[in-house]
C-alpha cells in the first residue's frame, strides 16, 4: 500500500531541500526598525497574544504588534525578505496579491473605513535564532500566517488565506481569479464522483457561512463527514492528491515535503473530503479535507459567492505544539 501511496504523491513535483537559515533574515528585519518600532512589534515567546489571530479586517479586530504601513521602505523591503523565506514563490506571489486587494476595495469601496491599504501587522516571539524556540506572526483583512520554528525546523499553521473578490468581473483585470486552484479542483473532484458517491461525499444541501473552525486557538477533529479516499477511484485519488498540494505547495518546499511524508505515512485512504452546498460555481459551496493530523477548510458563501477563506489547521502542530513538546521533553524544560 505505502507504494502505492508513493506513486500518488509523485505528481506533486515537490522535492525536498536542505532547510534554510530563518534568523538571518528575520534579524536583518529586526534591525532595521526602531527603538520604538522594535517595542512594538518584539515580545516574549511565552506571550499568549502569540495565540490571537484573526481575518477580518484590523478594524474591525485590532492586532498587536507593528503596522506595515508604517514602516519605512527599507524597512518593507526587509520585511519582505524576512517573509519570502517562509513561503514558496507561489506562497508569497499569493500573500503579495491578497495585501494588494485591499486596495482594490478601497477603490471599490472609498467610503468603507475598513478598507486600508498595507493595514498588515508583524509580531516576533523570543528572539530569533537557529537553536532553541521562536515564533511570529503576519496578520491582517484575509491573511493569517503563524510560524514557529524550533531548532531551525518550521511549523506553519495555523494558516489562512482569503479572496474578496475571488474573481474580478469588472475593469481592466476582469477574469482575474484568487485562489483559484483551491476551487477549481474541489469542483473537478465533487463532479468526478458518481451518484452514490456523492450520496456520501455531499453531507449537507446547504454550506456554512463561513469556515467552522474560524480563528479558534486550537481545534480538534470535525465531524467524521463526507467519502472516505478508500471510496475514491485512482484518478479521482489523484485529484485529492492535487488539492491537498494546493495548500502546501503555498509552503517553501522542504516544509512541504515533509508535511506530504507525514500525511502517506498516517494512510491516505483514511482522509475523508465532504463537501456541502452548491456543486456548481456561483452558489454558496463549501467542502473540507480532513485527515489524522490535519483539517482544510474552504468556504466560498458571501458575495454571491465570490468571497473565499481557506484554512490549514493541525491537531497536534498548531503553533509548533508537536515540535515544542519534543524540544522541551529532549531539553528537561517543562513549558506550558
Amino acid at each position: 500500500m505505502k507504494s502505492i501511496l508513493l506513486w500518488l504523491f509523485l505528481p506533486l513535483a515537490i522535492t525536498a531541500q536542505n532547510a534554510p537559515s530563518y534568523t538571518e533574515k528575520a534579524s536583518a528585519f529586526i534591525e532595521s526598525l526602531t527603538e520604538v518600532q522594535q517595542k512594538a512589534a518584539l515580545f516574549p515567546f511565552e506571550e499568549m497574544n502569540r495565540y490571537d489571530w484573526h481575518y477580518f479586517p484590523p478594524t474591525l479586530f485590532p492586532r498587536t504588534g507593528l503596522c506595515i504601513k508604517d514602516l519605512s521602505q527599507s524597512s518593507k523591503e526587509s520585511f519582505y525578505r524576512f517573509l519570502e523565506v517562509f513561503l514558496s514563490p507561489e506562497g508569497f506571489s499569493k500573500t503579495q496579491e491578497i495585501m494588494s486587494y485591499e486596495y482594490l476595495l478601497k477603490e471599490m469601496e472609498p467610503n468603507n473605513v475598513h478598507r486600508v491599504p498595507e493595514n498588515y501587522f508583524v509580531s516576533i516571539y523570543g528572539t530569533p535564532s537557529d537553536q532553541g524556540a521562536w515564533a511570529w506572526k503576519f496578520t491582517g483583512h484575509h491573511l493569517a500566517l503563524n510560524f514557529t520554528v524550533v531548532d531551525g525546523q518550521m511549523a506553519f499553521a495555523p494558516f489562512l488565506l482569503g479572496a474578496n473578490p475571488a474573481e474580478i468581473k469588472s475593469g481592466p483585470n476582469k477574469g482575474k481569479q484568487l485562489l483559484k486552484y483551491e476551487e477549481s479542483l474541489g469542483f473537478d473532484l465533487v463532479h468526478s464522483m458518481s451518484k452514490k458517491q456523492l450520496e456520501t461525499a455531499v453531507f449537507s444541501a446547504r454550506a456554512f457561512t463561513d469556515i467552522v473552525t474560524t480563528n479558534a486557538q486550537e481545534v480538534t477533529r470535525l465531524q467524521p463527514v463526507g467519502i472516505l479516499a478508500k471510496e475514491l477511484k485512482k484518478e479521482q485519488k489523484l485529484l485529492l492528491n492535487q488539492l491537498i498540494a494546493v495548500y502546501l505547495n503555498t509552503m517553501p518546499a522542504h516544509v512541504a515535503q515533509a508535511r506530504m511524508s507525514r500525511i502517506v505515512q498516517e494512510n491516505f485512504d483514511d482522509i475523508r473530503f465532504g463537501w456541502a452546498g452548491a456543486t456548481e460555481p456561483g452558489k454558496p459551496h463549501y467542502y473540507r479535507i480532513q485527515g489524522k493530523s490535519f483539517l482544510i477548510e474552504f468556504d466560498n458563501t458571501q458575495n454571491n459567492a465570490n468571497h473565499i477563506h481557506t484554512v490549514w489547521r493541525d491537531f497536534n502542530g498548531d503553533y509548533g505544539r508537536d515540535l515544542l513538546k519534543d524540544h522541551y521533553q529532549h531539553s528537561g524544560h517543562h513549558k506550558h
